[in-house]
Formats: structure tokens, C-alpha cells, sequence
């Protein structure tokens, strides 16, 4: 199985160098993405299960994994900002 941050990085691959940037600094990034991926492969296995909670948990992931790709893309824009410096007169 890959790591999050390969798996984040495959599912942005236009933004693949700011996610590989970001997660070389951020524990909380990488975290964010070892959970995005669980959360994906549950997803996965509940889609694969005949319980009769199926639907409800593959609608519960999903909502998740959606909320958490917000918060991914929040985090590499404002990873992608450059600060701009005062200039020095």
C-alpha cells in the first residue's frame, strides 16, 4: 500500500511538487494525508461489503473524504503563496 502523501500527490498530481514540498514541512500535512487515504480505502471495502449499512457508510466516507479534499486544497494554496517583501528604500 503507498503512503498518504504519495496517494495525495497521485490524486493532485497538477500541485504534485507543492504537495511533496508541504508535506516535508508539515507533520499535520502528512497526517492529513495518511488520513485522506484511510479514509479512501474504507470507503473502498464498505463499496465491496453486502452489509446492510453499505450505503450509509460509503455516503459517510465519501462526505469525509470530500471535506478532507477541501482541506487539502486549502492547504496547498496557501502553501503556494509566495509572501511578498517590504521593499528597502
Amino acid at each position: 500500500m503507498t503512503n498518504g502523501v504519495g496517494f495525495v500527490r497521485d490524486c493532485f498530481k497538477v500541485r504534485a511538487k507543492v504537495v511533496e514540498e508541504l508535506a516535508a514541512r508539515s507533520e499535520g500535512f502528512r497526517d492529513l494525508c495518511d488520513d485522506f487515504l484511510t479514509a479512501h480505502d474504507e470507503k473502498l471495502r464498505w463499496e465491496g461489503s453486502s452489509a446492510p449499512e453499505r450505503g450509509e457508510r460509503v455516503a459517510e466516507y465519501q462526505e469525509l473524504i470530500d471535506s478532507m479534499r477541501i482541506e487539502i486544497e486549502q492547504a496547498l494554496d496557501r502553501a503556494a503563496i509566495v509572501p511578498l517583501r517590504p521593499s528597502r528604500r
